[in-house]
């Protein structure tokens, strides 16, 4: 039997309680797990369930057991059970661990009794037999005649089945007389409290398993072997039925817990247009997708999910790896190509408000084979598919969807829960174009061509990158590292995205996985200033105006967040995704950011910083109003908040959950604030306020004072320790001090011995109250190149560009970090923050 015969809504079920985070899965024995045969000491368990059962033991977060009403050493002998799986004996009054209750010299005489009375009974009735366990003496009469049987059934009904302490329990042709309490319902109940398993499977066959299935409530599944009334919600046939829901179950929640065939994250490529971005794996697999904005729920989340959670995929009918895949250069087109086979990836421009579109297109000689699967708000609704003349409409999200796909004839298959679409097309006689549309009902032909739609959307990216003044190292790069940057900016919003992902890890396995698809003010500014430093000055402008529009929603500047959605609201309260198992098994899954509601005091600097740079950039241009009233006003407002706010602690650049503190990076960004606000004054005729100079004074003596650690020998982390972090270098790198001064230079020697490994540099080391680890930070890295060029040692920050260079994917995009023993990339992808520091070191190096 295969899981597809299981019934349909069993399957489904158990798809559900597969995405448990604490789980008990726990079965009957004889006629559950083992068939029912006419000598007991030859019930031996199916192979496949004693293979499933182990596999669930040892799995994260499960628990498994079998509760029998046989004596516990008889179960273990016979069912050959491993000890990873529990195991508890006499109808649940013998555990593994020892008797639930102790059995008192009362009820040890009692038991001799009746023991002594069922092997009476036996003697006089031919095929009946006794069993006898530590706590209890059960008469089995399956191998009697029926009349025998039944008459020695009867007489212990009415004989020693009404003594006085005498627990009774009737199965199929058994009676079991016990001298204590035996319930495998209390059982049931006992191993899930001490396993706080927070839902349980029960599979059973007898009456003396609906106690068991008597407890079972909200998500449990009790599934009954064969016929007969039952509390069970499920049935199925027979006990090789049970082999294949345990197998059934057990590929789920593996494949939920750790993931499966999680694609390296440095080797994704990100498509964008200028509202949506979209991640493919090397296979040219749609991995990711939300709308209808970047900070929406995903129709396809393949990538934290696995197939279950949605995917769009193409390969070639005859299995095969992809020779390459790349950008169409200067472009945000990605082509993937096998031999004989080609398939061309973008997003379409001309797409209007609240639509989410993307074209794929098929070229070549050879078949190829389309899945189509969408899963929208994370997979957690059901969709229906259904197959028109021009493609397919999906049924069941909030949004209209449907794939316009003339030509192609689809199969529409079901698992029990979702339904998937597969065709098989040959582009030999033209290309096979296929149009994914989010937010419409819409199946007729575009009124723009294919071509010259790709060629409209080719055309943005390319003029606007052709426009660019790129650094000379690593010219290619740089402008890949350009392009990344601008697919992030919400053209619509003017916001700019931190990443285009969430929850990818920080540490693979681990908890850091946070949701970075919102705009930061302190990144969106860094990643502004980044395209201003490369002539490119609208994003800025737009960025600005974005911030100008959150400021209008607050008392005072001093209240700004450190995030937002991409539309300038506050974000949703920090939630999880419980049904989706994570990128390899990183859990868990989260949406929203509980940052949002953090103090840091950094977020002030950037946002002048920017200002400076624009002014700078559009004197530069002979721009005539190089500073705008409306941006100085911006900077009057970010002094403000910081003669406001300067002195208080508050949870720094890493965002750290814990208390907050004085952080010397925070404080440096404050200063920034006041510095840059005074050199625009100078430079612009712009009044400075009467306060600015002794403010940025103040700033200056006390991180000088309180920021450097004679122990440490260097800048450390925050005043009131010795921890060192990265971030510190930027008291070097903003100009606070001096870079000649040696402690400056002392500063970068701690860092580099201390957060400094191989080809990446960690953000810090101590304790900032979350279990696990984490990779080194790009951006550490990009900042520890700089400070190398600042005091001198121009040979060591050639050496790390480099290593920086290496650590980019096959496409050029670098994710948030860096695995220096594994050698892969963690953290969400591509993150703004690592593109900035590549490109920064390319223009100081260059």
């Amino acid at each position: 039997m295969s899981a597809q015969d299981l019934p349909v809504e069993l399957r489904r079920r158990l798809v559900a309680i597969a995405r448990t985070p604490r789980l008990l899965v726990a079965s009957d024995y004889d006629g559950t797990m083992a068939p029912i045969v006419s000598d007991p000491a030859k019930a031996f368990p199916h192979a496949d369930a004693v293979r499933a059962m182990r596999a669930l033991a040892i799995l994260p977060g499960t628990t498994s057991a079998v509760i029998s009403g046989r004596a516990l050493r008889d179960l273990a002998m016979l069912s050959r059970l491993p000890v990873e799986v529990q195991l508890v004996g006499s109808h649940g009054s013998e555990f593994d661990v020892g008797f639930v209750h102790e059995i008192s010299d009362d009820a040890q005489r009692l038991l001799r009794e009746v023991t002594a009375e069922l092997q009476a009974i036996a003697q006089e009735a031919p095929g009946v037999a006794v069993e006898t366990k530590p706590a209890s003496a059960a008469l089995h009469v399956r191998n009697a005649d029926p009349d025998v049987g039944e008459r020695a059934l009867e007489r212990v009904r009415q004989g020693a089945a009404k003594w006085n302490g005498v627990q009774v329990t009737e199965g199929k042709a058994v009676i079991e007389l016990a001298v204590i309490v035996t319930d495998k319902g209390e059982a049931l109940d006992i191993l899930r409290h001490r396993e706080g398993a927070a839902a349980a499977v029960f599979f059973g066959d007898d009456v003396t398993d609906e106690k068991a299935f008597a407890r079972l409530q909200g998500p449990d599944i009790g599934v009954k072997i064969g016929p007969g009334d039952s509390l069970a919600e499920f049935r199925i046939d027979n006990t090789e039925d049970v082999g294949t829901a345990l197998a059934f179950l057990l590929e789920e929640r593996r494949t939920w817990l750790h993931g499966e065939n999680a694609p390296p994250i440095e080797r994704l490529s990100m498509l964008a247009n200028p509202r949506t971005v979209a991640l493919l794996t090397p296979d040219a697999s749609v991995t990711w997708l939300c709308h209808p904005e970047p900070d929406s729920a995903a129709v396809f989340a393949h990538l934290l999910g696995g197939v279950g959670a949605g995917h769009f995929s193409i390969e070639p009918h005859r299995a095969g790896l992809p020779l390459s895949q790349r950008y169409v250069d200067g472009t945000m087109t990605v082509r993937t190509s096998w031999a004989s086979l080609q398939v061309t990836d973008y997003l379409p421009h001309d797409v209007p408000t609240g639509r989410t579109e993307l074209t794929r297109v098929i070229t070549g000689r050879a078949k190829a084979v389309v899945t189509f699967a969408p899963r929208p708000e994370f997979g957690q609704v059901q969709i229906h598919l259904e197959q028109e003349e021009d493609g397919l409409r999906v049924y069941g999200s909030n949004d209209p969807m449907v794939l316009r796909s003339p030509g192609v004839a689809w199969e529409i298959t079901s698992d029990g829960v979702q339904q998937t679409a597969h065709a098989v097309v040959d582009p030999s006689d033209g290309p096979v174009i296929l149009e994914l549309r989010c937010g419409t009902a819409d199946l007729t032909p575009s009124v723009t061509p294919e071509a010259e739609r790709r060629g409209e959307a080719e055309a943005y990216w390319r003029d606007w990158a052709d426009g660019l003044t790129l650094p000379s190292r690593k010219t290619g790069l740089m402008k890949r590292s350009a392009l990344t940057l601008r697919g992030l900016v919400h053209a619509d919003s003017g916001s700019i995205l931190a990443a285009a992902t969430t929850s990818l890890p920080e540490d693979l396995g681990g908890v850091r996985n946070w949701d970075y698809r919102y705009c930061w003010l302190r990144d969106a500014s860094m990643t502004a200033s980044a395209l201003v430093a490369l002539g490119s000055l609208g994003e800025a402008e737009a960025f600005l105006e974005w911030v100008h529009r959150v400021l209008d929603t607050l008392p005072g500047p001093e209240r700004l967040h450190p995030l937002y959605t991409i539309q300038g609201s506050n974000l949703p309260p920090e939630a999880v995704i419980d049904s989706l198992p994570g990128y390899g098994g990183s859990r868990p899954v989260r949406v929203g950011n509980a940052a949002n509601s953090q103090v840091q005091l950094d977020v002030f600097g950037p946002i002048v910083e920017l200002i400076a740079h624009l002014a700078h950039a559009r004197r530069d241009k002979g721009i005539t109003e190089a500073l705008t009233d409306r941006d100085w006003n911006l900077v009057l407002a970010m002094v403000s908040a910081v003669e406001r706010r300067w002195s208080e602690p508050d949870n720094g650049i890493w965002e750290i959950r814990g208390n907050p503190r004085h952080h010397v990076y925070s404080k440096v960004m404050c200063w920034v604030t006041v510095d840059r606000a005074l050199a625009l004054a100078a430079e612009f005729g712009r009044d400075a306020g009467t306060g600015w100079a002794a403010l940025r004074r103040e700033i200056s003596d006390e991180v000088r004072d309180r920021g450097w650690s004679d122990r440490a020998n260097s800048f450390t982390a925050a005043y009131d320790g010795t921890d060192l972090d990265a971030a510190t270098l930027y008291i070097g790198l903003s100009g606070l001090i001096d870079p000649s001064d040696p402690r400056f230079a002392a500063t970068v020697t701690a860092t580099e011995a201390e957060l400094r490994s191989g080809a990446t540099v960690y953000r810090y080391h101590h304790d900032d109250g979350l279990p696990g680890g984490e990779g080194g930070f790009h951006l550490c890295a990009a900042w520890l190149v700089e400070a190398y060029l600042l005091i001198g040692q121009r040979a060591d920050a050639e050496a790390l560009f480099a290593q920086l260079v290496a650590a980019a994917g096959p496409t050029g995009l670098l994710a948030e970090e860096y695995d220096p023993v594994a050698e892969r990339s963690l953290g969400n992808h591509p993150q703004a923050y690592s593109h900035i520091g590549l490109l920064r070191c390319a223009q100081l190096l260059s």
